[in-house]
């Protein structure tokens, strides 16, 4: 059953809320440990009774751990932190210290009533040399059992029973070698977790899917077990991934595209289109463009979101000219749909 989840990285899905996520037919949100525990905070979250009340949402929250943010802070700018076994130490303002281990991430993840907890990993981008992926891969390995280990104790802490304990995924590393994807997913395997990701940049030099890669992950993960296509979320990758039997999926890319006026349309009938990876079956529209000034229908005459539903793409256009809030709230809410009927479609 193929579903996306909006990144909502900061506690929130960026001007949405729950009742809007509703509405689109999310399932499920994507929040992140690394910008959480920065803001609002710890304590905050934990003062008002985890994400789901902070954030009015009663669906599942997967939290991701924070991996690739460390990965495009500290491997990108050595000046930010510093990653040794034991962890992350990163400054993301220059001054406050934070230090993010394997164990302190399920502890935070924990704390914050997640639902689906991810491993930290020591995530790479496909074009790093092979000595700094062997090491990302022994490294993932490791913490990946400190998670597990300090995952455990916690469920027996709070004495969870199967019903009640969150799920616990790990990430799976290795850049463009198959043998290291290979040893990656062995390893992670034979420790035991409930879900697995793909970990890494997903995308080539020119934006191209990484499908040899990508398809090779989820052939190591026996069937049983759901593969989160991590970060992977243009309409024709997710389709590409949904052929390869990846089941999870979560991306900025729709809800930022929508607050920058790129709004996703399906070019033909969604319901008995045929999806193929290549995909012709839509297209972008920019509301901004000023051939849409007096533009009567909808955005899409395929959607059924408040927008396309209510409102004219020449008030879109109006709203995005004048820059104001109500067109944010409204592009993205139709970027959230069109995913959601696209995850309906692949799931026959």
């Amino acid at each position: 059953m193929p579903a996306f989840l909006p990144d909502g990285t900061q506690g929130v899905v960026r001007s949405v809320g729950a009742e809007d996520l509703e509405a689109c037919r999310v399932s499920a949100v994507q929040m992140n440990v690394y910008h959480l525990m920065q803001r609002p905070g710890t304590s905050t979250i934990q003062a008002v009774g985890g994400l789901h009340r902070l954030a009015g949402w009663t669906r599942p929250i997967f939290t991701d751990s924070g991996g690739f943010q460390v990965y495009s802070l500290i491997r990108q700018n050595p000046k930010a932190g510093s990653i040794t076994d034991r962890g992350a130490t990163f400054r993301p303002g220059g001054d406050r210290k934070y230090i993010l281990t394997p164990e302190k991430s399920i502890q935070l993840q924990f704390s914050y009533g997640s639902d689906m907890l991810i491993c930290l990993d020591d995530c790479t981008g496909p074009d790093d040399p092979p000595e700094a992926q062997a090491e990302s891969v022994r490294r993932t390995i490791k913490w990946a059992a400190e998670c597990k280990r300090a995952y455990l104790q916690l469920v027996e802490q709070k004495k969870m029973g199967e019903a009640e304990r969150p799920r616990l995924m790990a990430v799976i590393q290795g850049g463009l070698s198959r043998e290291l994807r290979e040893r990656c997913a062995g390893a992670l395997l034979e420790i035991g977790f409930d879900a697995f990701g793909y970990g890494g940049w997903p995308l080539d030099a020119r934006g191209n899917l990484l499908e040899e890669m990508v398809g090779l992950v989820r052939d190591l993960v026996p069937s049983q077990f759901p593969v989160h296509a991590l970060g992977i979320g243009h309409p024709a990758s997710v389709v590409a991934c949904v052929g390869m039997g990846y089941e999870l999926f979560d991306s900025t890319m729709p809800t930022r595209d929508a607050r920058h006026g790129r709004l996703l349309v399906f070019t033909r009938d969604p319901r008995n289109a045929p999806l193929s990876p290549a995909g012709d079956w839509f297209t972008y529209l920019y509301p901004g463009d000023d051939k849409h000034v007096k533009a009567a229908g909808p955005v899409s005459p395929y959607c059924d979101c408040p927008a396309c539903s209510r409102y004219s793409l020449a008030y879109l256009h109006h709203l995005f000219k004048i820059n104001d809030a109500l067109f944010s709230r409204l592009a993205t809410i139709h970027n959230l749909r069109f995913m959601t009927m696209l995850m309906e479609r692949l799931r026959g």
